[in-house]
């Protein structure tokens, strides 16, 4: 094994529920609705926030002129969030430092915007240990297309055979196994530590 992928919300930072606080606040603002818990975990969980958007236009809720400022506010709110509660992890630094002094390359692919999630990187102490990071704005293709986890392989020289793949969501889940690369599935960040590198290795 070469490389280590990791998802990045649910994976290196249980930043879930602050993406969708973030957005039901830019929704109420611009047009009073918000998206209920379940609706969230089953349809809109994983995915970039424009393809929420989407979702909502072809179900009658927004208009694509909404788009700009709901996703603003959302970006807006997703900022403060971060600032406010997103603190460096002690044992996600243990852990990059133990892939690295093994000789991996490591990389976050996320369905985030790159600012929101250089900013979780960075806060977390980890952004440093990556040799890359790809988000939504580096692919046409967005999760659970494997098209990001492709591209990361491609910027790091690794065959899927030889990278592992950290993942949480069904729809991450579904692009990392798409690559063929091994895949490691987790519940949440906390499972995500040098033990569950050694259990499995």
């Amino acid at each position: 094994m070469k490389a280590v992928l990791f998802d990045l919300d649910g994976v290196l930072v249980d930043a879930c529920d602050w993406h969708y606080d973030a957005l039901n606040r830019a929704l109420k603002d611009v047009v009073n609705y918000t998206i209920d818990r379940d609706s969230h975990d089953k349809i809109y969980n994983g995915i970039p926030t424009l393809t929420k958007l989407s979702i909502l236009k072809e179900m009658g809720i927004i208009r694509e002129e909404d788009f700009t400022e709901i996703s603003d506010r959302k970006q807006w709110y997703t900022i403060q969030v971060i600032n406010d509660f997103c603190t460096e992890s002690v044992s996600k630094i243990s852990l990059m430092k133990l892939l690295k002094a093994e000789g991996y390359k490591l990389g976050c692919v996320t369905n985030s915007i790159r600012k929101t999630a250089e900013l979780m990187l960075e806060r977390s102490g980890i952004l440093e240990y990556m040799d890359v990071v790809i988000t939504n704005e580096d692919s046409v293709n967005h999760k659970p297309h494997p098209e990001q986890y492709i591209q990361a392989l491609v910027i790091l020289n690794t065959l899927p055979e030889n990278a592992i793949i950290v993942e949480d969501s069904p729809k991450g889940l579904q692009a990392a196994r798409l690559t063929g690369s091994r895949v490691f599935q987790v519940k949440n960040s906390t499972e995500v530590t040098k033990e569950l590198f050694k259990d499995k290795l």
